[in-house]
């Protein structure tokens, strides 16, 4: 009952789902994290079925499908990670020291370079999204789980910035040797399924999705001491961006 309920809590906190109302307790929240990558695989079912659709069923144009593509995880998350996003490419545009930017990512005012930001990923999105087509679309589905299986990871693994905070909330909560290795499942699963359907171009969008992982650690690491919540949004946006970028662009590996 209660990994029922951490999934409840999981996809409660990270979409916009209807779900049962569940108690935050410790052992209601002891597995959630480990279920956050569902939440891609929704968006990712949702993504390939839609997609589908809209190329092989209608004479809908590149634009109208690339906007849609673009905007389904927004609709299914309620853009929480797009907030996370833009408050860290606030900070680290502010060029202030780790103390300020801990500021700034609290700051719940967008400033320019959040707006900025947000402008630029959604403009990039939509044009990755215009080059998709429908080979293209199973192996793009597979990044979803991919990008939060990673984030959530990155939750239970790296220390934490602050000393309060929901991630801080969940890193207390979580059973975390139990979640690390039902989020290894998930990475095994997922660049398993992606590399048996698309051999090398699996292969190297998995390969991209670690190399951000790693970038983002060292950069929370010098840049705010630690990961929070905001900062894992971000990873998670990013990621997904450059996984796109290199389905897109390794096309002569399928």
């Amino acid at each position: 009952m209660n990994v029922l309920k951490s999934l409840a809590i999981a996809l409660a906190m990270y979409s916009k789902l209807p779900v049962p109302n569940i108690e935050w307790e410790e052992k209601n929240m002891r597995y959630a994290m480990g279920f956050f990558p569902i939440v891609g695989v929704i968006i990712g079912a949702l993504t390939l079925g839609v997609g589908q659709l809209l190329l092989l069923f209608t004479d809908c144009g590149k634009l109208f499908f690339s906007a849609v593509m673009t905007m389904i995880p927004v609709v299914v998350t309620g853009g929480i990670h797009l907030d996370g996003f833009a408050d860290t490419i606030d900070a680290l545009c502010s060029y202030g020291d780790r103390k300020r930017k801990l500021e700034i990512l609290k700051d719940p005012h967008a400033g320019a370079f959040a707006v900025i930001g947000l402008c630029a990923c959604f403009l990039v999105s939509t044009a990755l999204w215009s080059e998709i087509d429908v080979t293209m679309l199973p192996l793009a589905a597979w990044m979803y789980p991919l990008s939060r299986a990673l984030s959530g990871l990155s939750v239970v693994s790296f220390p934490s910035a602050k000393n309060s905070g929901l991630l801080k909330t969940f890193q207390e909560k979580a059973d975390r040797k139990r979640v690390k290795r039902m989020l290894y499942a998930w990475i095994v699963v997922v660049t398993a399924g992606m590399v048996f359907m698309f051999q090398a171009a699996g292969a190297v969008v998995a390969a991209s999705s670690w190399v951000m992982f790693f970038y983002y650690y060292k950069m929370s690491s010098k840049q705010f001491g630690g990961t929070t919540g905001d900062l894992a949004g971000y990873f998670l946006q990013m990621c997904e961006l450059v996984m796109l970028a290199v389905i897109v662009f390794a096309g002569g590996l399928y």
